[in-house]
């Protein structure tokens, strides 16, 4: 059963809002950062210490959601996205994906802190699993094992990175380069000190301070970053 309702100044319109279940680390800068986007948002949190935090900040109900009847009181049927930010407590990050996998939530989004728990939830119904100290470490390895200064895996391998140019490309156009042809990855775009991002075309001459956004397999981009 839903407790305490806690409403920020905009109240969330269910109809096009995300319900953010949680509010730990995870759930809190989800909910927070949707909430300063503009994004219609309700969270809902058990913990009263947490809802005392938050209070005032946004919409906010004290609710266990591993309860279906909080969640039909809640009008979570309602929402067409819900993140579950609860992972610690695996049971009930699953009770809670369950019930709304039950009620019909459009889009689920979940937190699990291990493949085993995000094997769990996928299975239940979850649309999205997120494994964010994984994701995280991945990222960073990336980054501190090399030249990117940037690195976002977008599906099966193809990832974005930022960079600064290897020597052979500086002072030649992306074409005179033949990065395509030789490394098997895309340059996106340009940004050079004091002007505006642009994106590449083959005419596009690459300069030592520029930084790139290249796009491309992750191996064929750590190859690429490898050059000298």
């Amino acid at each position: 059963m839903a407790d305490t309702t806690h409403n920020a100044p905009r109240t969330p319109r269910k109809s096009d809002g995300v319900l953010v279940i949680g509010l730990g680390r995870f759930g809190s800068a989800i909910a927070a950062t949707l909430d300063r986007l503009g994004q219609d948002v309700l969270a809902v949190e058990r913990s009263p210490d947490l809802v005392a935090q938050w209070a005032g900040r946004m919409a906010l109900v004290e609710a266990d959601a591993t309860n279906p009847e909080a969640l039909e009181q809640l009008g979570a049927r309602e929402f067409p996205v819900a993140v579950v930010g609860v992972g610690s407590y695996l049971e009930a990050s699953v009770l809670i994906t369950g019930n709304l996998v039950d009620i019909g939530v459009p889009q689920i989004w979940a937190k699990a802190i291990s493949a085993e728990h995000a094997r769990i939830l996928q299975r239940i119904g979850a649309h999205h699993v997120v494994l964010p100290e994984a994701d995280a470490g991945s990222r960073v390895a990336h980054l501190v094992s090399g030249k990117l200064l940037d690195y976002i895996e977008v599906e099966d391998g193809f990832t974005v990175v930022k960079m600064r140019p290897p020597k052979e490309t500086q002072g030649f156009t992306i074409a005179q380069s033949k990065i395509r042809e030789r490394y098997g990855v895309t340059v996106i775009g340009v940004k050079s000190p004091g002007v505006d991002f642009v994106y590449a075309d083959p005419d596009t001459r690459i300069s030592a301070n520029d930084l790139l956004i290249v796009s491309g397999h992750a191996e064929l981009l750590e190859r690429f970053a490898a050059r000298p």
